[in-house]
């Protein structure tokens, strides 16, 4: 299929990043795996060759490229393993803040070393008792001096392990009408006092991504670390989930389609009864049906992404792709598992780390749920 959004460049670009990602990735993978960490090298060895924050203007460090190349880099990442969405969280969920909210101080200060993979960055929304519902959050930052006293706690931090760099939704203003308008972002620094990690989570899937809980003791941050209004850190939040939800349809589609692909060689070489399953006609219908929900998930989704490139309000029908493109990859790999009979069930055959990690990206960036009441109320109902 041709990409609305692809140019040459953008192809060679792909071809450039598969052979690092052959040579530096997926030798490695499994063993990411089982130590359950992405390793810092390895981000490094991605900012050294331009694979980390692409769109940041080059005064900055970046490539000052399009969004495009953002796009294969997510694509890329998920075809080795869902483990590592913790990049483009760093790349297209987190850094965004920054370029478009942060002052020319903060850029300076911050944008070099993210580009280089030197520092890591989270964003740290969701409670233990708040998810989807952010303007009830209950860490508060209360004003003393140069800086602020933040007390809370937030879990199920992506890269909350390594994060250098970590962007906190807070409130500074707990007794605002309405309650939203008392959120701020403050970004928090590895070292700053009254900061510390809990527990690496223990996931079903996802095992090579740390997430972690973390914790705020009366953690000094100074007010420089704000990032753009006190008091408006919930619309910015509005205004950049339009490309967390996509980035997530981006990589829910990637991973449709590298299982499709694996199981097609699979059936291909399986045989029962004397010849390939792929003859039986049951195979045949299963294989026709995923292959009609990939197509048609790809044509929404391209063309999604050329709007958003090209800005326009996409946020409706991104909350219709965020939930059918991870439906239907949960529903693939369910279908892929069982076209690999009993060995779909075996760690060593990579379709059951699949079944594993993808049905979370159905509950991140928002649940489907929320995905459908967003979509409802846009109809006016």
């Amino acid at each position: 299929m041709q990409h609305l959004y692809l140019q040459e460049e953008h192809e060679i670009f792909r071809k450039a990043l598969r052979k690092f990602l052959e040579k530096e990735a997926h030798p490695f993978y499994e063993r990411w795996e089982e130590e359950r960490l992405i390793p810092r090298a390895f981000w490094e060895k991605m900012g050294s060759q331009g694979y980390l924050c692409p769109d940041v203007e080059e005064e900055y460090g970046g490539s000052g490229v399009d969004w495009g190349f953002s796009v294969i880099i997510n694509e890329e990442l998920e075809k080795v393993g869902s483990g590592l969405v913790g990049i483009g969280l760093h790349n297209d969920i987190v850094i965004p803040y920054i370029t478009s909210y942060g002052t020319e101080e903060q850029k300076k200060r911050w944008l070099p070393k993210c580009v280089t993979g030197e520092t890591i960055t989270a964003i740290a929304m969701t409670e233990p008792g708040a998810g989807s519902d952010l303007a009830n959050i209950q860490t508060t930052a209360k004003q003393k001096g140069d800086h602020y006293i933040l007390n809370g706690q937030k879990t199920f931090i992506t890269n909350g392990i390594q994060a250098d760099l970590i962007l906190v939704a807070c409130k500074t203003e707990p007794r605002a009408v309405p309650k939203h308008k008392g959120v701020s972002l403050l970004v928090v620094e590895r070292d700053m006092p009254g900061f510390s990690r809990g527990r690496k989570l223990n996931k079903i899937g996802l095992h090579s991504q740390d997430t972690a809980e973390l914790i705020f003791e009366d953690c000094l941050v100074p007010k420089d670390n704000l990032i753009g209004e006190e008091g408006k850190g919930f619309q910015y939040l509005m205004e950049k989930l339009q490309q967390e939800r996509l980035v997530v349809a981006i990589a829910a589609q990637a991973a449709s389609e590298k299982m499709f692909e694996m199981t097609m060689s699979y059936i291909k070489s399986r045989e029962a009864f004397g010849k390939p399953i792929s003859k039986f006609q049951n195979t045949q219908f299963k294989m026709a049906e995923m292959a009609t929900d990939i197509e048609m998930g790809r044509a929404f989704l391209d063309q999604l992404i050329f709007e958003h490139m090209n800005g326009e309000d996409i946020v409706t029908k991104v909350s219709m792709a965020k939930w059918k493109l991870t439906e239907n990859a949960r529903k693939i790999a369910t279908e892929c598992m069982q076209l690999h009979g009993g060995y779909g069930y075996m760690e060593e055959y990579e379709i059951a780390r699949r079944y594993r990690d993808i049905p979370v990206a159905s509950i991140y960036a928002g649940t489907n749920e929320i995905m459908k009441t967003i979509i409802a109320k846009n109809m006016g109902l």
